[in-house]
């Protein structure tokens, strides 16, 4: 059986990409990355903030292909079952679908104001009201998952889909030093330590800076 490929774009700007890596990661889905061109379309277009809905990530699978971030986490859920992408109360499900749904189609001023950018810190960085209205709303989100389904991650003892799709918002906060209360510090500090998520970091800080857009001040 081939292994799966993933297409991805740059680990340390690429959003949607980390998004599709971390979920096949978490499925323990063998597969190999091939990472497109800082030239091409599809990466621009994710780079640069210009759709949450493009052919960046993408999975071939045993002859299929599936793109969209969210339906690479579906399709993964179905094929690895017992990985636990989605929480197996339909009531959880339904509540880890709806708050997945909100990262994938929302928070766009927050998506703008702080675009991912692993290598780089902004301390004492200056958030503006749109943007901080979408941070009290993700760190709501996580109250209320953490709270309700006990932790340590948003649905329980593993980490979901769920955590997949706000592992770039953290990797934000932690570039634009974004205060955090005691809770989602901890919910923070506990996704960075994933092996995943610590492989990913290490691959964007040795990425050379060939995205000159996004090294601009703001």
């Amino acid at each position: 059986m081939a292994k799966a490929i993933l297409t991805i774009s740059s680990k340390n700007y690429g959003a949607w990409a980390l998004r599709g890596w971390l979920m096949a990661k978490l499925a323990g889905l063998d597969f190999s990355e091939k990472v497109i061109s800082p030239d091409d379309p599809a990466m621009r277009a994710e780079m640069l903030l210009l759709s949450s809905s493009m052919l960046v990530p993408t999975l071939q699978h045993n002859g299929v292909t599936v793109w969209d971030t969210l339906a690479i986490g579906e399709y993964l859920n179905e094929i690895k079952p017992k990985a636990g992408l989605l929480p197996a109360d339909i009531k959880a499900r339904a509540h880890c679908r709806a708050v997945s749904g909100e990262m994938h189609s929302g928070f766009a001023s927050m998506r703008g104001a702080l675009p991912m950018n692993i290598k780089a810190h902004f301390p004492d960085f200056k958030v503006w009201s749109r943007a901080q209205a979408d941070i009290d709303r993700v760190l709501a989100i996580w109250k209320e998952c953490l709270e309700n389904y006990g932790g340590p991650y948003l649905f329980g003892k593993q980490p979901c889909i769920a955590d997949a799709m706000y592992a770039p918002v953290v990797t934000r906060f932690m570039t634009y030093d974004v205060k955090l209360d005691k809770q989602a510090a901890a919910y923070c500090k506990l996704m960075m330590a994933l092996p995943a998520m610590q492989e990913w970091v290490e691959a964007a800080r040795s990425e050379p800076d060939e995205i000159d857009e996004l090294d601009a001040e703001f």
